[in-house]
């Protein structure tokens, strides 16, 4: 699948409200986050608390160029939790954490204004 993170891109094709409540996406707190140099673009392992009925799941996120570990811990971020595990390299990224390219194409991470539970699902 091919994202194109371009802001003038057309929408991407129609689809049904019953799609769209298929993407499970929640909010969840970074409990830990440290670099991974192995991968191929600026990227950071991160352990996410989604809370009980999701758990703790680890995410390889590409967002190096804009975060540092330690500013992440304690943070809100949003994550598709139903895709199946990916391998990135040695590691394996059990969620997919949101964000939007900035105009020089690095990652902005996305999460809610307001703090909200671990584990709220965005609808």
């Amino acid at each position: 699948m091919h994202l194109d993170h371009a802001s003038d891109a057309p929408p991407a094709e129609t689809i049904g409200f019953d799609d769209f409540l298929k993407v499970d996406i929640r909010v969840g707190t970074v409990v830990e986050a440290e670099p991974y140099p192995e991968a191929r673009k600026p990227s950071l392992k991160l352990r996410i608390d989604f809370g009980p009925g999701v758990g703790v799941k680890k995410s390889c996120a590409q967002i190096a160029a804009l975060y540092d570990p330690e500013t992440l811990v304690g943070r809100q971020v949003a994550a598709v939790v139903n895709f199946p595990p990916r391998q990135v390299g040695k590691a394996l990224s059990e969620v997919l954490t949101l964000g939007f390219a900035d105009e020089e194409g690095r990652v902005v991470l996305f999460r809610p204004d307001r703090s909200v539970p671990n584990g709220s699902r965005l609808f």
